[in-house]
Protein backbone atom coordinates (compact mmCIF):
# COMPACT_ATOMS: atom_id res chain seq x y z
CA UNK A 1 0.00 0.00 0.00
CA UNK A 2 2.79 2.65 1.26
CA UNK A 3 4.50 2.17 -2.26
CA UNK A 4 6.94 5.11 -3.35
CA UNK A 5 4.38 7.31 -4.40
CA UNK A 6 2.26 7.10 -1.25
CA UNK A 7 5.44 7.29 0.85
CA UNK A 8 6.10 10.71 -0.75
CA UNK A 9 2.63 12.14 -0.03
CA UNK A 10 3.43 10.81 3.39
CA UNK A 11 6.17 13.02 3.60
CA UNK A 12 4.34 15.90 2.50
CA UNK A 13 1.92 15.58 5.38
CA UNK A 14 5.66 15.15 7.66
CA UNK A 15 6.43 18.41 6.43
CA UNK A 16 3.46 20.33 7.49
CA UNK A 17 4.28 20.36 11.39
CA UNK A 18 7.85 21.02 10.30
CA UNK A 19 6.83 24.37 8.21
CA UNK A 20 4.41 25.34 10.81
CA UNK A 21 7.12 25.19 13.95
CA UNK A 22 9.74 27.07 11.67
CA UNK A 23 7.32 29.72 10.83
CA UNK A 24 6.63 30.28 14.34
CA UNK A 25 10.01 29.77 15.67
CA UNK A 26 11.10 32.90 16.03
CA UNK A 27 14.47 31.93 14.21
CA UNK A 28 16.45 34.04 11.84
CA UNK A 29 15.15 34.31 8.45
CA UNK A 30 12.50 31.94 9.36
CA UNK A 31 9.60 33.19 7.37
CA UNK A 32 12.46 32.44 4.55
CA UNK A 33 12.99 29.03 6.44
CA UNK A 34 9.47 28.19 6.32
CA UNK A 35 8.86 29.22 2.55
CA UNK A 36 11.36 26.77 1.72
CA UNK A 37 9.87 23.94 3.71
CA UNK A 38 6.35 24.88 2.41
CA UNK A 39 8.30 24.96 -1.36
CA UNK A 40 9.53 21.80 -1.00
CA UNK A 41 6.26 20.30 0.05
CA UNK A 42 4.15 21.46 -2.13
CA UNK A 43 6.58 20.56 -4.91
CA UNK A 44 6.67 16.79 -4.07
CA UNK A 45 2.80 17.14 -5.45
CA UNK A 46 4.42 17.09 -8.59
CA UNK A 47 7.31 14.12 -7.93
CA UNK A 48 4.44 11.92 -6.38
CA UNK A 49 2.41 12.03 -8.97
CA UNK A 50 5.26 11.95 -11.33
CA UNK A 51 6.87 8.99 -9.76
CA UNK A 52 3.08 7.10 -9.62
CA UNK A 53 2.66 7.60 -13.33
CA UNK A 54 6.01 6.59 -13.89
CA UNK A 55 6.25 3.30 -12.33
CA UNK A 56 2.74 2.21 -12.67
CA UNK A 57 2.11 2.87 -8.97
CA UNK A 58 -1.38 4.82 -9.24
CA UNK A 59 -3.36 3.33 -6.09
CA UNK A 60 -6.58 4.22 -4.79
CA UNK A 61 -4.78 5.19 -1.53
CA UNK A 62 -2.44 7.77 -3.43
CA UNK A 63 -5.78 8.99 -5.32
CA UNK A 64 -7.60 9.84 -1.89
CA UNK A 65 -3.97 10.89 -0.39
CA UNK A 66 -2.35 13.78 -2.51
CA UNK A 67 -5.21 16.20 -2.68
CA UNK A 68 -6.01 15.28 0.88
CA UNK A 69 -2.13 16.44 1.66
CA UNK A 70 -2.54 19.80 -0.45
CA UNK A 71 -5.63 20.46 1.10
CA UNK A 72 -3.67 20.10 4.40
CA UNK A 73 -0.65 21.83 3.27
CA UNK A 74 -2.37 24.91 2.03
CA UNK A 75 -5.12 24.84 5.19
CA UNK A 76 -2.19 25.23 8.09
CA UNK A 77 -0.49 27.50 5.44
CA UNK A 78 -3.64 29.62 5.46
CA UNK A 79 -4.42 29.30 9.25
CA UNK A 80 -1.10 30.05 10.19
CA UNK A 81 -1.09 33.71 7.62
CA UNK A 82 -4.05 34.44 9.15
CA UNK A 83 -2.32 34.43 12.74
CA UNK A 84 -0.01 35.81 11.53
CA UNK A 85 -2.04 38.75 10.47
CA UNK A 86 -1.00 38.35 6.76
CA UNK A 87 -4.03 37.08 5.23
CA UNK A 88 -8.00 38.02 5.87
CA UNK A 89 -9.68 35.41 7.99
CA UNK A 90 -12.34 35.64 5.13
CA UNK A 91 -10.46 34.68 2.82
CA UNK A 92 -8.83 31.17 4.81
CA UNK A 93 -12.21 30.53 5.52
CA UNK A 94 -13.57 30.68 1.87
CA UNK A 95 -11.01 28.13 0.69
CA UNK A 96 -11.07 25.51 3.35
CA UNK A 97 -14.98 25.12 3.47
CA UNK A 98 -14.12 25.06 -0.34
CA UNK A 99 -11.60 22.32 0.19
CA UNK A 100 -13.68 20.63 3.05
CA UNK A 101 -16.96 20.58 1.27
CA UNK A 102 -14.65 18.85 -2.07
CA UNK A 103 -13.36 16.43 0.23
CA UNK A 104 -16.65 15.13 1.64
CA UNK A 105 -17.89 15.33 -2.20
CA UNK A 106 -15.02 12.88 -3.03
CA UNK A 107 -15.89 10.71 0.41
CA UNK A 108 -19.17 10.11 -1.50
CA UNK A 109 -17.94 9.64 -4.46
CA UNK A 110 -15.75 6.42 -3.16
CA UNK A 111 -18.34 5.00 -1.32
CA UNK A 112 -20.15 4.75 -4.40
CA UNK A 113 -17.49 3.54 -6.52
CA UNK A 114 -16.97 6.50 -8.26
CA UNK A 115 -14.23 8.23 -8.77
CA UNK A 116 -13.68 12.24 -9.54
CA UNK A 117 -10.54 13.14 -10.44
CA UNK A 118 -9.18 16.65 -9.87
CA UNK A 119 -9.28 18.60 -13.76
CA UNK A 120 -6.96 21.38 -15.36
CA UNK A 121 -8.70 23.80 -13.31
CA UNK A 122 -8.37 22.42 -10.29
CA UNK A 123 -4.80 21.93 -10.17
CA UNK A 124 -4.84 25.61 -11.39
CA UNK A 125 -6.33 26.41 -8.08
CA UNK A 126 -3.99 24.79 -6.05
CA UNK A 127 -1.24 26.60 -8.05
CA UNK A 128 -2.26 29.62 -7.37
CA UNK A 129 -2.85 29.16 -3.71
CA UNK A 130 0.39 27.82 -3.56
CA UNK A 131 1.66 31.50 -5.01
CA UNK A 132 -0.24 33.25 -2.92
CA UNK A 133 1.08 31.46 0.56
CA UNK A 134 4.66 31.61 -0.84
CA UNK A 135 4.13 35.80 -2.01
CA UNK A 136 2.66 36.11 2.05
CA UNK A 137 5.39 33.78 3.73
CA UNK A 138 8.66 35.65 2.23
CA UNK A 139 9.19 39.16 3.78
CA UNK A 140 9.49 41.85 0.56
CA UNK A 141 10.21 44.88 2.74
CA UNK A 142 7.86 47.01 1.26
CA UNK A 143 8.99 46.74 -2.46
CA UNK A 144 6.90 48.92 -4.90
CA UNK A 145 3.49 47.67 -5.78
CA UNK A 146 3.73 44.94 -3.03
CA UNK A 147 0.08 45.53 -1.95
CA UNK A 148 -1.03 45.10 -5.63
CA UNK A 149 0.62 42.05 -6.21
CA UNK A 150 -0.76 40.65 -2.86
CA UNK A 151 -4.71 41.44 -3.50
CA UNK A 152 -4.11 39.87 -7.46
CA UNK A 153 -2.68 36.76 -6.00
CA UNK A 154 -5.37 36.19 -3.06
CA UNK A 155 -8.09 36.94 -5.11
CA UNK A 156 -7.05 34.81 -7.94
CA UNK A 157 -6.94 32.13 -5.55
CA UNK A 158 -10.05 32.71 -3.93
CA UNK A 159 -11.82 33.15 -7.87
CA UNK A 160 -10.33 29.77 -8.70
CA UNK A 161 -10.62 28.08 -5.84
CA UNK A 162 -15.10 29.20 -5.84
CA UNK A 163 -14.96 28.18 -9.63
CA UNK A 164 -13.23 25.14 -9.44
CA UNK A 165 -15.40 23.95 -6.37
CA UNK A 166 -18.88 24.64 -8.36
CA UNK A 167 -17.13 23.41 -11.73
CA UNK A 168 -16.42 20.76 -9.59
CA UNK A 169 -20.08 20.00 -8.05
CA UNK A 170 -21.62 20.40 -11.55
CA UNK A 171 -19.19 17.77 -12.87
CA UNK A 172 -20.16 15.14 -10.08
CA UNK A 173 -23.61 15.84 -10.39
CA UNK A 174 -24.09 13.38 -12.81
CA UNK A 175 -22.10 10.87 -11.20
CA UNK A 176 -23.20 10.68 -7.79
CA UNK A 177 -26.66 9.59 -6.80
CA UNK A 178 -28.15 10.95 -3.83
CA UNK A 179 -27.78 8.72 -1.01
CA UNK A 180 -31.23 7.15 -0.48
CA UNK A 181 -31.66 7.57 -4.06
CA UNK A 182 -31.46 5.66 -7.41
CA UNK A 183 -28.68 6.14 -9.62
CA UNK A 184 -28.60 8.61 -12.44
Amino acid sequence: MLNAANTITVVRILLIPVFIVVLFSRLPHGDILAAAVFTIAALTDKLDGYVARAQNQVTALGQFLDPFADKLLVSAALIALVELDRLPSWVAMVIIARELAVSVLRLVGVAQGVAIPADRLGKLKTVSQIAAVLFLLVPHYRLPHYTAVEYVLIYTAVILTVVSGLQYFISARDRLRVPGGTPR
